[in-house]
């Protein structure tokens, strides 16, 4: 068994990921001994949950601006139904002063029991209409409110997975995890309660203004002209104002997000470097901002919430004053009055209650616009939609007179002239950021040329289907990344048909089959996300084995065992030769002992090929990759190992 790193510092090489985070008392070890038979119980009543049946497009089709009126456009009736539901519980919960002031005047006033009795059965009935009513409303609107954020969430995520790589080079992780989840909570929030409580209080308002003109038409006119302009008045204000606070809290949020996301990736930088005070600092200015965004809101709420509140107080003072001197002129009823008198305190209720709904509908807002803005975006990599299928390739790649920018004001390649036979190994060489990897991402059409183009086989990558293009491509990154899972899953990642057969074959073909089975679990040991628990070169090599089992017809490397010690790279020459046979390969090299091995290299200096040929044919041209050459020798006559000389300036 060949050893990577230390004994014991990898998965291969001492205990499973699970096992060291037990020993550690980490997370991720088991259920602790005292929650298992809890956890047992629960998983007895667990139900089914059957494979999602995903739909995915690399094309929108529905290009329609995302707002309120398009999340319920899918579910309509059932939009409809709950708001019969949310009728009858207002209408239900506003005939209690109504059977109040039929008590009082045909039972108390008149000394009717009977009519009293009826008033109070009629009474405890609306209650027991409305409790029911209120419980559908609630079970209904809430699987609703449940389900239309599923379909957030999922065209969230498929619009993440259809963005180009630019877009991500542009964007902060931590920003675009603010969207899947602050953004979405606020938009949760204001679909299953703030705007349900909002038509409500709609329905409320409307309800009780009609049922006032009706007791006594004078008196609801008086009472309107007192209170309705300041209320107008404070309304239209705290909108305006909130409108603009609750978007700096979006973005403020976001901003948290983004660099608490960099501070826990770069954690051991910063451990390094001594830098967690100085970072502590920064994040503290950042949440202040995010605080100051929320303050702002919250002095408003404080401004209008007490404001309505007081208007509330002095409308019922002079509801009571006029409508006594009525009562007293034999105008009005006394059961009218007092009627009048709980409709009046019904009419500000849910105006007071609009601060806080009213901040839930912004915060909302604001995170609905934050995700329509996303969902809005084109990816710069699109696929028309009849795109025909790429037929199997044989390997022919060919770059005419390609122009490459990843901005408008810098061109990265300029005019390039390329072609790679059916089967032949390329490799490209040259200092960093000459544009090595760009070439390379073209080729995999991670990015598309700004003129000129790229075939394969004669076929444009721009004009056919991306997915068949991927599937018969291979890309092993210098950095290769590992998910949370186990060996098999991140093994199988590109090809999730594969049988436990052509797993192992993948094992067997970078040579970790025996230290695979020293493995506790084998190839279902769990593996951390990113692969913490391994080290560089085991990272590596499952990334081999992932490019191995999906069998592609085109493999980029960039520089796949740049990672590996020399033991570990001998180990997996005859693994490459075996995946390399008859496969167009292009490899960006970083060692030199790499490119000699290739079948023709590409000098790439300044965006331009400036040299290509063999080996040997560089050579005679005592130019560039010469002078690598050159530089290469004189560290070998230095003692030093060849193989571990880079060809980047």
């Amino acid at each position: 068994m060949v050893m990577m790193g230390p004994p014991g510092g990898g998965a291969f090489g001492g205990p499973s990921a699970t096992q060291a985070s037990a020993s550690a008392g980490l997370p991720f070890a088991g259920v602790p001994s005292e929650m298992q038979e809890g956890a047992d119980r629960v998983l007895q009543n667990e139900p089914e949950h059957p494979d999602p049946v995903v739909s995915f497009e690399r094309f929108v089709t529905d290009h329609t601006r995302l707002n309120l009126r398009a999340l319920f456009a899918k579910r309509r009736s059932a939009a409809l139904f709950g708001l019969v539901l949310l009728a009858i519980e207002t209408v239900t919960a506003l005939l209690g002063p109504v059977l109040v002031q039929q008590g009082i005047d045909n039972g108390v006033m008149r000394a009717d029991r009977g009519a009293l009795y009826r008033a109070v059965w009629l009474f405890g009935l609306v209650i027991l209409v409305n409790g029911v009513t209120s419980f559908l409303r609630q079970r209904w609107n809430g699987r609703l409110g449940e389900n239309i954020m599923y379909d957030v969430r999922v065209r969230l995520f498929s619009q993440y997975q259809r963005m180009g790589l630019d877009w991500y080079t542009s964007e902060k992780s931590g920003v675009l995890l603010s969207r899947m989840t602050s953004d979405v909570e606020a938009l949760t929030l204001l679909v299953n309660e703030g705007f349900v409580n909002l038509i409500i209080q709609a329905l409320t308002i409307s309800v009780v203004t009609v049922v006032l003109f009706s007791y006594n038409a004078q008196l609801a006119v008086l009472l309107l002209a007192l209170v309705l302009p300041p209320l107008v008045v404070m309304t239209l204000w705290f909108r305006r104002v909130s409108e603009r606070g609750y978007l700096e809290v979006r973005d403020r949020i976001a901003s948290v997000l983004a660099d608490l996301s960099e501070n826990l990736a770069g954690v051991r930088v910063i451990a390094a470097l001594n830098r967690r005070r100085q970072n502590s600092e920064l994040h503290r200015t950042v949440v202040g901002a995010y605080l100051d965004a929320n303050l702002y809101t919250a002095r408003a709420g404080a401004i209008y919430g007490p404001a309505t509140e007081g208007i509330g107080i002095a409308a019922q003072a002079i509801v009571l004053l006029i409508g006594g001197w009525m009562v007293k002129d034999g105008t009005l009823q006394l059961g009218e009055l007092t009627a009048f008198v709980l409709f009046v305190n019904t009419f500000f209720a849910p105006i007071q209650q609009m601060v806080q709904l009213y901040n839930t509908y912004q915060q909302g807002q604001s995170g609905l616009q934050k995700i329509a803005d996303i969902l809005a975006t084109e990816p710069s990599i699109t696929q028309a939609p009849n795109a025909p299928v790429l037929p199997p390739i044989v390997g022919s790649i060919e770059l005419k007179s390609v122009t490459f920018a990843y901005n408008q004001d810098t061109e990265v390649l300029h005019n390039i002239d390329l072609s790679i036979e059916p089967g032949e190994t390329f490799a490209l060489v040259g200092a960093t950021g000459a544009g090595k990897s760009t070439i390379a991402k073209l080729i995999t059409r991670f990015y598309d040329p700004s003129a000129g183009s790229v075939t394969i086989d004669g076929q444009d990558l721009r004009q056919v289907d991306i997915d068949s293009l991927r599937n018969q491509l291979g890309v092993v990154p210098q950095e290769p990344f590992l998910f949370h899972g186990t060996i098999r899953d991140n093994i199988a990642f590109a090809h999730r048909g594969a049988t436990t057969e052509e797993i192992n074959a993948a094992i067997e073909h970078v040579g970790l089959t025996e230290a695979v089975q020293q493995l506790p679990d084998g190839i279902d040991t769990l593996v951390h996300e990113r692969g913490v628990s391994l080290s560089a070169g085991e990272r590596q090599l499952l990334a081999l084995a992932r490019a191995f089992i999906s069998r592609p017809r085109v493999i980029v490397l960039d520089e796949a065992t740049s990672s590996l010690d020399l033991r570990s790279e001998a180990q997996i020459e005859q693994a490459l030769e075996s995946l390399l046979e008859g496969r167009t390969a292009v490899l960006i090299a970083h060692r030199l002992a790499t490119a000699m091995k290739a079948d023709r290299i590409g000098v790439v200096d300044a965006g331009t090929i400036i040299e290509l040929g063999t080996h040997e044919e560089l050579l005679g041209l005592g130019g560039r990759y010469s002078e690598m050459f050159e530089t290469w020798m004189s560290h070998v006559e230095s003692n030093t190992s060849a193989e571990s000389v880079p060809l980047s300036d």
